[in-house]
């Protein structure tokens, strides 16, 4: 699953062009790399999310393509942040 829409589906970043966009200002990284938009991923993925004064990392459980508001947060688990 493309690394923009799994922030969006994972409801960590609300709409999918704000998660395309942190992807293009090199905010969002992948196991340690910068993250295009497209980036794949998948479960054991370590995404890295970087705020105006904050970060957060989150380990990927899972990737189903529908999930509903409140199964949202047990598609990954926070590493720190």
């Amino acid at each position: 699953m493309r690394v923009d829409k799994f922030l969006k589906i994972s409801r960590l970043i609300k709409r999918r062009s704000v998660a395309h966009d942190a992807c293009e200002e090199a905010r969002i990284s992948v196991n340690g790399k910068e993250a295009k938009p497209g980036k794949d991923v998948g479960p054991g993925d370590v995404i890295t999310i970087r705020f105006a004064s904050s970060e957060i990392s989150v380990r990927v459980l899972s990737t189903p393509e529908h999930v509903t508001k409140d199964g949202a947060s047990e598609l990954y688990e926070v590493i720190n942040g």
